[in-house]
């Protein structure tokens, strides 16, 4: 493994984490509610779920946060090298793991470890070691 040191960015790195847990941190002090993306998702579409303001606009915001990073830096760019199907079945398996997985990684990974759930730590373990696995398989022993 080499890494590219002149696109190496830790400052931004940091910045983004800080500004994931201020987020998130955030979002339990104001709503009472984990910031799990898959969550708000899912009860947006729920008839009867309370809160949709409050989550449609932290939604919102998660969309509209790179056009704002755009205006104090550049975006990375962004190269897809599966292509529009390996992108779109890669999509539906993360949907179908999230809902068998009761989550997703900023449901699980970002809140749940900093509450300490055991439930949460186990479940991002079981992300990571699918995508190591899912990495090699496809890197390693498919060639692609």
């Amino acid at each position: 493994m080499t890494i590219d040191w002149i696109s190496f960015t830790p400052w931004m790195a940091l910045a983004g984490g800080v500004l994931i847990g201020a987020a998130a941190s955030l979002f339990v002090l104001l709503n009472g509610r984990i910031a799990g993306i898959s969550g708000l998702l899912a009860s947006l579409v729920e008839p009867g779920a309370e809160g949709g303001s409050e989550k449609l606009l932290f939604l919102l915001g998660i969309l509209f946060a790179p056009l704002l990073w755009m205006l104090f830096g550049n975006l990375p760019a962004m190269e897809f090298q599966s292509g529009w199907v390996g992108l779109l079945v890669a999509g539906l398996l993360v949907g179908v793991g999230n809902r068998y997985g009761s989550g997703c990684t900023s449901g699980h990974g970002v809140c749940g470890i900093s509450r300490l759930s055991p439930r949460s730590i186990v479940a991002t373990l079981t992300f990571m070691a699918a995508g190591f696995a899912t990495v090699y398989v496809l890197r390693h022993l498919l060639g692609g």
